[in-house]
């Protein structure tokens, strides 16, 4: 197996998943979370990052003071019983206290643990209506070069014995190839059938979706396609409703967004697509910044070259 397919297998089937959490949204993610977990025989780490403004506390007096000490220790005993769950479970679980920027705590936690993937909450609606992730989860998105799994407000955890779908939404561009491949190999991993999807603009003709199909198809890595059961879906129309209407449909429990900085994880707020679909699947949603496996290849191409060269 060369380094680049290990790099791909780590992400399909992680050895840590980093559950990044404010406390408000435990119970929802924790499900997801330990599933994932007993799946992959991932350890869990479960972070919650204090600012400073959940550090302030008052004397009997009523005036306000810093005390992180005490934040820490109500934030150790709100995760705990979770570390239990999982420990019964039979999986192995951590919690993990930060005080700072919780994107940049998130960062560093998945840099200096060797973290595979990470799983956090989004938002649906605002107080007035505006369609909302979180600011935290978006800057997550837009930085981290490993697969994030989000949990939004209307996912429900698969039943047990559930058929498991994966739906790949993607583009047809070459860039797409990198989580084309990384959902062919959690398809092959979980025995799950793949639906490979691509939404036509309402100005492309209906000769293009035969060309889409055979592009679709191209997507996939030709050592996984005997090894991956996938159905090929070419349609037209708005590609969120699409996208959340198929997934509906096929029961998906994994929906793996194919984008690229360009297209909405640099400007998440000005891709609907992206917003709409992290906010309301009802199943967890994979995205992936195609860079990573796209500098990943570049790096292995050229200590290849470097070791012919020696």
């Amino acid at each position: 197996m060369t380094k680049q397919s290990n790099f791909r297998s780590s992400y399909a089937s992680p050895t840590s998943i980093l559950v990044a959490t404010d406390l408000t949204e435990i119970d929802r993610l924790f499900p997801f979370a330990l599933e994932q977990a007993q799946e992959t025989g991932a350890r869990l780490i479960l972070l919650h990052v204090l600012t400073a403004d959940v550090s302030i506390t008052s004397d009997p007096s009523g005036l306000p003071f810093y005390d992180p000490a005490s934040a820490v220790f109500h934030a150790e005993q709100a995760l705990e019983p979770y570390c239990m769950r999982a420990r019964t479970a039979g999986v192995e679980a951590s919690s993990l206290i930060r005080e700072g920027s919780a994107p940049h705590q998130i960062e560093a936690a998945v840099s200096k643990l060797q973290v595979d993937r990470i799983l956090m909450g989004t938002r649906s609606r605002g107080k007035l209506g505006k369609l909302l992730i979180g600011s935290v989860a978006e800057q997550v998105l837009r930085s981290v070069n490993i697969p994030v799994i989000t949990v939004g407000p209307e996912a429900r955890p698969v039943v047990a014995e559930a058929r498991r779908t994966v739906l790949l939404a993607t583009t047809l561009k070459e860039a797409s190839r990198p989580s084309a491949a990384l959902a062919c190999e959690i398809a092959r991993l979980h025995h799950a059938p793949l639906i490979v999807m691509h939404v036509l603009s309402g100005f492309e003709v209906e000769a293009d979706h035969k060309q889409a199909q055979e592009q679709l198809s191209g997507l996939l890595p030709e050592e996984l396609r005997c090894e991956c059961s996938a159905e090929v879906f070419v349609t037209s129309g708005n590609p969120a409703v699409e996208i959340l209407a198929k997934a509906s449909e096929s029961n998906a429990s994994l929906i793996v967004l194919s984008t690229t900085d360009r297209s909405g994880l640099r400007n998440l707020a000005s891709d609907s697509t992206i917003y709409r679909v992290l906010a309301h699947a009802r199943c967890p949603v994979m995205t992936l910044r195609q860079c990573t496996l796209v500098e990943e290849e570049k790096s292995q191409q050229k200590l290849a070259t470097s070791s012919y060269k020696a």
